[in-house]
C-alpha cells in the first residue's frame, strides 16, 4: 500500500472513526519539574488481565509523548458523562490545561477528580504505529 494517503481517504477515514462509540478519557503525566500535562484520547483500550495491561495510542508530536517516556508511566482517566468540558480543555493546545481542573497526583501523574474511572500505569513497552505511539501499559492502581 503507498504510504501516501490521499485527502480524501484521510477525510473519509477520519468521518467513519467519528462515529464509533467510545469512552473520552484524559492521558496524563507529570514532566521532570513535577508539572502535570495531559491530552485528551479516544485510543485506549484493555489489553490483557494476566498481568493487567491497557494499551494507549499518542500522536508523535504530543508534548505528552515525551512526558510518558521520560517519567515511565501515565494516568489514564476515563472520564464521566458530565465532564465534556475538561474533555475539550484536554483536547486543546493550550499550555495550561490543568487551570480550573482539581486533581491529585498519585503515584506520579495526575488524576482527575470525578473522573469515572483511573488507572495508574507503567510504561512496558511502545511501538511506532504511522503518526502515533502505541504504549502499552501495566496496571499498577485503579480506581473506579
Amino acid at each position: 500500500m503507498s504510504e501516501t494517503v490521499t485527502t480524501d481517504l484521510k477525510t473519509a477515514f477520519l468521518q467513519a472513526m467519528a462515529d464509533v462509540a467510545s469512552a473520552v478519557s484524559v492521558v496524563t503525566a507529570l514532566d521532570r519539574g513535577g508539572h502535570p500535562h495531559g491530552t485528551t484520547v479516544s485510543a485506549f483500550c484493555s489489553l490483557s488481565v494476566n498481568p493487567p495491561m491497557v494499551l494507549i495510542s499518542l500522536d508523535n508530536t504530543s508534548r505528552l509523548l515525551s512526558h510518558v517516556l521520560s517519567s515511565g508511566r501515565f494516568g489514564l482517566n476515563i472520564l464521566a458523562h458530565d465532564q465534556a468540558e475538561i474533555a475539550r480543555r484536554f483536547a486543546s493546545k493550550s499550555d495550561d490545561k490543568f487551570s480550573g481542573v482539581d486533581f491529585e497526583e498519585e503515584h506520579g501523574a495526575p488524576r482527575v477528580v470525578g473522573a469515572t474511572s483511573w488507572l495508574m500505569c507503567d510504561v512496558e513497552q511502545t511501538t511506532l504505529g504511522g503518526d502515533h505511539t502505541v504504549i502499552f501499559g501495566t496496571i499498577i492502581d485503579a480506581r473506579s
